[in-house]
């Protein structure tokens, strides 16, 4: 080896070894696995990346908008042409440390998960582990180990895989959401608190449906958390490993994750959540019978999983959103075939498949809503698509996602041209390597 290339040798050694030092002490402090692959996208840009003069009035709406509705903080992203043109925080992560969002902080998404999972049992199905029409209960069902066997009413070995997608399957609310009643459960299924996601499903099948699967449909929490176990039993592996290692790595997305219950739990990266003034204070979903909000041990987010318990960076969310649109500009993780049969509107009037609703002018939205969050994401015919998470709570409860989108009907009016760079593919500048055409060129000649 001459001595020109073992001085570019020890030069490139050098610079590999300075960046994985960074990366990986970047994923470590995030308790993002080093798996070799790229950095998030949420965490190659920030909010001075995006300042512009072309997106001012956007800022001046948004920040507006936060103010009047009293919430701390938010993340927008927005893809134009499968291209994203615009990802950007605004006010606060954690108002009591006057953190600002950023937009690699996560949010939790609520029933922004339900499309998450959606997309795993589409992806089960083109891999040819289960079939839509497949029964999910009942001795020759999915889930037919015996703490699903202890069935009272018969129409539940009808259930299809399919029934629960579209919330057919003969579960309601009619006596509060299951998924929120923990305590209650536990006490009538005579079990330590809080009932456990399993346990809420015996419960379910040891009373009777309020319709027959398939006549009509009811919005069901439930329904998705079935079809999480109906994951695992299929894949043969832990829910969200499944879906990280079929549906999100394979497409770029290494910082999304099953969110925790409590605040002191949450990752590092994580938005604190707050309510509205006036909420209330309610017993704790572990039955110890201490008072908390909703949004900090109210609720049992771990519980709800695949219903509703995924977080996400309003970033990663769009490169999600454009590994399932059917569109050819980016690779899309489930076949055309597979997306038209999500999001083709229901001539019944039920439910499409993962999405709150679509319509046949390609204007599809999926929105999620939960103590502490606020969430919608929405494809336009345009071209356009967006997300918007909150870290607050409003009043309006599960209708404050019509104001998300009446703000951002309003954002994308002011803006006249997006920008033309694709954030997707936007990288820091590396360290350059000089290339030195003769060994001389070290050489001192003085």
């Amino acid at each position: 080896m001459t001595v020109k290339q073992i001085i570019i040798l020890i030069l490139t050694l050098v610079v590999v070894l300075l960046d994985t030092h960074t990366s990986s002490s970047k994923r470590e402090e995030l308790h993002i696995p080093y798996d070799g692959k790229l950095d998030p996208v949420s965490h190659r840009i920030s909010n001075a990346l995006l300042s512009s003069e072309a997106t001012k009035r956007a800022d001046y709406r948004i920040n507006r908008f936060l103010e009047y509705w009293h919430i701390n903080g938010a993340s927008v992203a927005l893809v134009k042409d499968e291209k994203l043109v615009f990802a950007k925080g605004y006010g606060y992560a954690d108002m009591e440390k006057k953190v600002k969002v950023e937009p690699d902080h996560l949010f939790r998404i609520a029933s922004v998960s339900k499309l998450i999972t959606a997309t795993a049992i589409m992806k089960l199905q083109e891999e040819g582990k289960l079939q839509l029409s497949d029964k999910v209960f009942g001795e020759t069902g999915i889930l037919n180990s015996e703490k699903y066997l202890n069935i009272r009413d018969k129409r539940a070995c009808k259930i299809s895989v399919e029934h629960l997608l579209r919330h057919t399957a003969g579960f309601t609310s009619r006596y509060g959401d299951q998924m929120f009643l923990p305590i209650t459960i536990a006490k009538k299924m005579n079990v330590p608190a809080p009932a456990s996601a399993e346990t809420i499903i015996e419960f379910a099948l040891s009373r009777r449906l309020h319709f027959t699967p398939g006549s009509r449909g009811s919005y069901s929490n439930l329904g998705y958390v079935i079809l999480e176990k109906v994951v695992e039993a299929a894949s043969g592996k832990d829910y969200e490993t499944y879906v990280q290692e079929h549906i999100l790595h394979p497409v770029g997305i290494f910082d999304m994750h099953l969110g925790k219950n409590l605040r002191q739990d949450k990752l590092p990266n994580e938005v604190n959540y707050y309510e509205q003034s006036n909420a209330i204070l309610v017993p704790a979903f572990d039955g110890s019978g201490e008072k908390v909000y909703r949004s900090n041990g109210g609720n049992n987010i771990e519980a709800l999983g695949g219903a509703g318990a995924w977080i996400a960076s309003a970033a990663e969310l769009m490169k999600f959103y454009v590994a399932i649109d059917g569109k050819d500009k980016q690779a899309d993780i489930l076949s055309k075939e597979s997306v038209a049969y999500m999001t083709k509107p229901s001539r019944r009037g039920f439910s499409p498949i993962g999405w709150k609703g679509t319509r046949s002018n390609g204007t599809w939205w999926r929105t999620g809503t939960l103590a502490g969050t606020s969430a919608l994401m929405k494809q336009n015919p345009d071209g356009t698509t967006w997300v918007i998470i909150t870290n607050t709570s409003s009043w309006r409860g599960s209708d404050f996602p019509k104001e998300l989108n009446k703000l951002m009907a309003r954002v994308l009016r002011s803006v006249k041209k997006w920008p033309e760079m694709d954030l997707f593919n936007y990288f820091e500048a590396q360290p350059t390597m000089f290339v030195f055409e003769d060994v001389s060129d070290f050489v001192d000649r003085s």
